[in-house]
């Protein structure tokens, strides 16, 4: 049996499942040889022209580049350099649109020639023969070339994975898409160079066979290929029937070797490698005449160009350049431009799309020439398009999975394999645009892809981070202990203690002695206790043979308690009901004031019952001396604090006393007596006060003004006289009074304290009706002749009424008081000198009224 290199060299040829055979159209662009576009006004390089990543900048904006200058640089083999077209200064770095069939856009490079196309240094290999396959290939990949064929994948990374794993290689020069005819052109016009690459892919390769597979509709091409390869290149040159897509990697595998590519695999995996005649043609002139990859050749075609043909452009170079100058008239109703073939081409969203390394043919025709679609109807499933299927897929499965998307049915049903050949929608009765909804499945598995790597990848650092804090950690604790091993076995070895377990202990003693101190008593509960002790002792001595406790004391202390309670609440609210009245009526003041008095005097009497328990429980034998002591200078000092409290309430509630000598109780009881007559005249006067001024004026005749307002002040002046005389009365000692009973304290102080105030009220409205008649006597012109008359009458009545009122105090002899009780001497004294006071004060505000009236 023969093998497969054997059939090959014998002609054996194979066909792949399904194909079509469209309309070709190429004679409209493969009449005229190649020819050079030129150099535009304005070169955009997009930073990715292939399948893999992009490399990073080297240049900046302003700087001046050469022709073949790399603009950017990357370590990889998936990432290859963009060079400068031709020579000029870059003018932006920017983001513009790009060929692709989603019309984004993507950083690009923005170049302005100066027309001069200067090279830069070149670095040639004519001695290929001679060199490492490894140097060669990483001269292509410097060189910036991709696969031209449409793919764009790396030459030098195909190149490197195909290293002693293939026996055959294949360059393909089948072509087989509708319109376009780069690579005949480039056979046709350049074949020599085009073999003279291929002799440089045989060297780095070193493949058993290399076969040239070329469609039979390129008669031209075939003839000029075989001038140039000589016997001794190993080469075949298979012409194969034109089918669509016979020019697909897989397609073109099956029908030159018979091997078929796995499912989602590349042909290296069967033992094949293939390079298209445009990239050996590049590799051609990178390795021998040192020049990267900065042009390619482009078929502009269709019926809207006027010059169709085939032509060198500069990557970069404008679409909308080319259209200009190769007289592109555009469809009044349909204009569009297509980058690629009829089937497998896509529409430009404008013409400011540059040229890349993909870019093989643009397309412009016009409507009749390749009409649009009109609407996308229901599918009929009548199978068509998976009999035509090159890949032997279910495009009607895929494209409703697709629909649906349902990308996981997708990749089940291998949606990778498809190679977007548009045979399916070539042949669709309905009009479905089939390889759209494939192209957008792929992408959308394609970024899910990329998310789930990124996740991984994420993750995988997440544990590794983790795992790296934990080992730190660990080694941490592990050094920690170490040195304290090492500590403990230093203070053994020195025979001192370890620092931190002594510390430890101290803070352990501290907290234990903390827990065993008890709480502080305070000193009033420790007297009590003290005193209650004391107490108890005591009965116990004097007590007969029973043995039952005594708790009279500690009673005694709870009512205590209660009742000092009970005095503090009678206390604040004495003090609020005092607050509040002493705006109003003074009478309350001055009971509250009396209640206060009791009830100091009441707590002092308490204090002093007190003391001798007190003292008692001292000389108790049995009771601790000192314990006894500090109880008894406790409650002494209580009781002392007590009589200086209420001895406070007492004068703040009345004036300050100037004498404080001892009275006799019946002198307190004549003062009381007095002090209520006082009162009883003070309200008789506003009595006759009232009855006065309501009378009707007697004198109704004309009053001289000056008059009336010297009346006014001799009734003044006479008012200040009974005041004076009333002022010598109270400092007069009154008579001995006949009955010899004692007088209750508390009703003397009430009553004192109601004089006082009534005392207090009647000085308040005398000096009101003072300032009314003392107004200035200077304006007397426009004062009313009656009222002035009125006026005066009125202060001659409250003259005579003082009058009475002052003889009437004298002849007043006071009140027996029945009650027998004693009185206590301290207050009665207080009381004579408030009155007393109070006197003094009324005297002296009569004399300001009567300075003032002199000097008006």
């Amino acid at each position: 049996m023969l093998s497969i290199i054997e059939q090959i060299k014998q002609g054996k040829l194979w066909d792949f499942h399904g194909g079509i055979h469209p309309a070709e159209n190429k004679d409209l662009s493969n009449k005229s040889p190649i020819v050079n576009a030129g150099i535009p006004q304005e070169l955009v390089l997009p930073l990715k022209q292939h399948i893999g990543s992009k490399g990073d900048i080297i240049v900046a904006v302003g700087d001046t580049v050469q022709k073949g200058q790399p603009l950017t640089q990357g370590d990889i083999a998936m990432c290859v350099p963009v060079h400068a077209p031709t020579s000029g200064t870059i003018t932006a770095i920017e983001q513009r649109t790009t060929a692709h069939p989603s019309g984004l856009s993507d950083l690009c490079i923005v170049i302005a020639p100066d027309q001069q196309d200067t090279w830069c240094d070149k670095t040639t290999y004519a001695d290929y023969e001679d060199r490492d396959p490894a140097e060669l290939i990483d001269a292509i990949r410097l060189s910036g070339i991709a696969g031209l064929g449409g793919a764009g994948f790396p030459t030098a990374r195909k190149l490197q994975g195909g290293l002693g794993n293939v026996d055959i290689l294949i360059i393909n020069a089948a072509e087989c898409e509708p319109y376009i005819t780069a690579d005949d052109r480039l056979m046709r016009d350049y074949a020599e160079e085009v073999v003279e690459g291929v002799r440089i892919l045989r060297h780095i390769i070193s493949p058993k066979l290399t076969i040239i597979g070329i469609e039979d509709n390129k008669p031209e091409a075939i003839k000029a290929l075989e001038q140039h390869v000589k016997e001794d290149d190993n080469i075949l040159i298979r012409v194969v029937p034109t089918k669509y897509p016979s020019g697909s990697s897989k397609q073109l595998v099956k029908i030159l070797t018979g091997r078929e590519v796995p499912s989602q695999s590349r042909s290296t995996s069967v033992g094949v490698i293939m390079q298209n005649v445009g990239t050996a043609f590049a590799i051609k002139r990178a390795i021998i005449d040192g020049e990267p990859l900065i042009e390619r050749v482009v078929t502009l075609t269709g019926e809207a160009f006027k010059e169709r043909g085939n032509v060198f452009a500069m990557l970069g170079t404008p679409i909308a350049y080319l259209l200009d100058k190769f007289g592109y008239k555009a469809d009044k109703k349909h204009p569009r431009v297509i980058i690629g073939g009829s089937l497998m081409g896509f529409t430009l969203p404008h013409s400011n799309v540059p040229i890349t390394k993909m870019t093989n043919c643009i397309l412009a025709p016009k409507r009749k020439e390749l009409p649009l679609h009109t609407y996308e109807m229901a599918c009929i499933r009548c199978s068509a398009c998976a009999d035509v299927c090159p890949s032997s897929l279910l495009p009607q499965q895929l494209q409703w999975y697709a629909k649906d998307q349902n990308y996981e049915k997708c990749e089940e049903y291998n949606l990778q394999d498809c190679i977007e050949c548009g045979a399916c929608a070539y042949v669709c009765p309905s009009e479905i645009p089939l390889v759209q909804y494939y192209r957008q499945a792929k992408a959308e598995i394609w970024a899910r892809s990329q998310d789930e790597i990124n996740a991984e990848r994420a993750r995988q650092r997440f544990e590794a981070k983790q795992a790296r804090m934990d080992r730190d950690k660990a080694e941490r604790e592990n050094r920690f202990k170490k040195a304290a091993e090492t500590r403990r076995e230093e203070m053994a070895k020195t025979g001192g203690d370890d620092a931190v377990a002594a510390a430890i202990a101290r803070v352990k003693a501290k907290q234990a002695a903390a827990q065993n101190e008890k709480p502080e008593v305070k000193p009033a509960v420790a007297a009590a206790i003290a005193a209650a002790k004391a107490k108890q002792a005591a009965s116990a001595q004097g007590a007969t043979s029973e043995t039952l406790p005594d708790n009279s004391e500690m009673a005694k202390l709870r009512e205590e308690r209660k009742r000092q309670a009970r005095e503090r609440k009678a206390e604040k609210e004495a003090g609020e009901s005092t607050t509040s009245a002493s705006s109003n009526d003074s009478k309350k003041d001055a009971v509250a004031a009396a209640i206060a008095r009791a009830k100091a005097k009441k707590a002092q009497q308490a204090s002093e019952q007190k003391a001798p328990v007190a003292d008692t429980a001292v000389e108790n034998a049995e009771v601790d001396p000192k314990k006894a002591a500090i109880a008894a200078a406790v409650a002494r000092a209580k009781a002392k604090k007590a009589a200086q409290q209420a001895e406070a309430q007492s004068k703040s509630t009345s004036e300050p006393v100037a004498e404080t000598e001892a009275v006799d109780p019946k002198k307190a009881a004549v003062a009381a007596a007095v002090a209520r007559a006082k009162a009883r005249k003070a309200a008789q006067q506003a009595e006759a006060q009232s009855e006065t001024t309501s009378e009707p004026a007697a004198e109704t005749e004309a009053v001289d003004p000056k008059k009336a307002a010297v009346a006014a002040a001799v009734a003044r002046a006479k008012a200040r006289k009974a005041a004076q005389q009333a002022e010598a009365q109270s400092e007069t000692t009154p008579e001995p009074v006949a009955e010899t009973e004692a007088v209750d304290p508390k009703k003397a102080a009430v009553a004192a304290a109601v004089a006082r105030a009534k005392a207090r009220k009647a000085a308040q409205q005398a000096e009101a009706q003072s300032e009314v008649t003392s107004e200035p006597a200077a304006e007397t012109e426009a004062v009313d002749p009656k009222k002035a008359a009125v006026a005066a009458a009125v202060a001659r009545a409250k003259a005579r009424k003082a009058a009475q009122q002052a003889e009437a105090q004298s002849e007043v002899t006071p009140e027996p008081v029945a009650e027998t009780e004693a009185v206590d001497p301290k207050k009665a004294a207080v009381a004579a000198a408030v009155a007393r006071a109070k006197a003094r004060k009324a005297a002296q505000q009569a004399a300001k009224e009567q300075q003032n009236i002199e000097e008006d």
